[in-house]
């Protein structure tokens, strides 16, 4: 049996966990791209951070949309509430969508097996993923009744 309740709630915090995760996601790859803030640093610049991370997050969000739905749905299913899970699926979808460019041809003639910057990509689906865990993967599943599967 399933607790209405319990799903409607489960649900906003999915939907927030998510947002929240992208969110990370994208300031940690914006803040990557400016290293130079300092705290003397112009107020400008702590700005031009936070709206490059909106900016990417959004971006983030389209490309990583169906497979974090998917990891979700399997979560929620079968309760995986390890942060290991969660913070491995940010990571591995990171890996995909990074990858996603990467003809052929450029990978044969390049003198490294993985791209530029998959190192950065991976911690920010890192990132993504611990947050998402924060929020809403650590109580995976259990708008399940308690008598219900395992």
């Amino acid at each position: 049996m399933v607790s209405g309740s319990g799903f409607a709630l489960q649900a906003v915090r999915i939907v927030l966990g998510f947002i929240l995760g992208l969110l990370g996601a994208g300031v940690f790859l914006a803040w990557g791209f400016f290293q130079s803030l300092t705290a003397d640093s112009e107020p400008g610049m702590a700005f031009a951070v936070i709206a490059t991370g909106f900016v990417s997050s959004a971006l983030i969000g389209a490309l990583a949309f169906v497979p974090a739905c998917l990891a979700i749905v399997l979560a929620e299913s079968f309760r995986w509430r390890s942060a290991v899970y969660h913070i491995a699926i940010g990571g591995l979808i990171a890996f995909a969508i990074w990858g996603l460019g990467e003809s052929d041809a450029a990978l044969a003639s390049s003198t490294e097996s993985l791209r530029p910057g998959t190192t950065i990509a991976l911690a920010a689906g890192f990132v993504a993923g611990a947050v998402y865990w924060l929020v809403a993967g650590r109580l995976s599943g259990t708008w399940h009744s308690p008598g219900q599967g395992a």
